[in-house]
């Protein structure tokens, strides 16, 4: 079952967006402590007003257990969204004259971050807050939903092109290299 997420979710969530984000998430912890990073995005998605807000996210229950997430927002309010999250991590991470590059822009719903607990992973969940996060975009009238990729994720590259993604462009993000890739809503999900 996918429902809107809670601040009650903020643990099991955290956890998914840090196994999400890799090394990024490290990086924004400025720290190579996984409970430093785990910390800060359950901190984060407790609080409103910011990219990583429950607000801001759907989750998959099994058995009452989550066991997957999608964090999506308005492109257009990336800057709104971050300031809080940037002016955290300058405060209390030492992240001086960090500014990293926008990942997305006013146009599109972005698909932020979609994960799927290791032990529930190949059941097509993330399918399911794939599609989620896309009916979500049209409901909102957004005429497209947008994703990064890393280059060297074959897998997930792969299964948003089978669900209709298509590559619009490379991008650079905190020192990696990615696809930033659009949906259409006019397509059927």
């Amino acid at each position: 079952m996918i429902r809107k997420a809670n601040p009650d979710d903020r643990k099991i969530v955290a956890l998914l967006i840090v196994q999400a984000m890799g090394d990024l998430a490290f990086k924004f912890a400025n720290s190579n402590n996984i409970h430093d990073a785990i910390a800060l995005f359950e901190y984060f998605f407790s609080q409103q007003g910011n990219q990583y807000s429950y607000e801001n996210t759907l989750v998959f229950e099994n058995d009452g257990q989550v066991v997957g997430s999608i964090n999506a927002y308005d492109g257009a309010k990336l800057l709104e969204l971050r300031a809080p999250f940037l002016q955290y991590l300058i405060k209390n991470c030492g992240l001086k004259d960090f500014n990293p590059e926008p990942e997305t822009e006013a146009g599109e719903f972005y698909l932020d971050t979609i994960s799927v607990s290791e032990n529930m992973q190949g059941k097509g969940i993330g399918k399911l807050l794939i599609k989620a996060g896309i009916e979500w975009s049209a409901k909102l009238g957004h005429k497209k939903a947008a994703l990064l990729v890393d280059k060297g994720n074959e897998g997930a590259l792969r299964l948003y092109l089978k669900m209709g993604f298509e590559i619009e462009n490379e991008r650079q993000f905190i020192g990696g290299q990615y696809y930033h890739m659009i949906y259409n809503n006019q397509e059927p999900v």
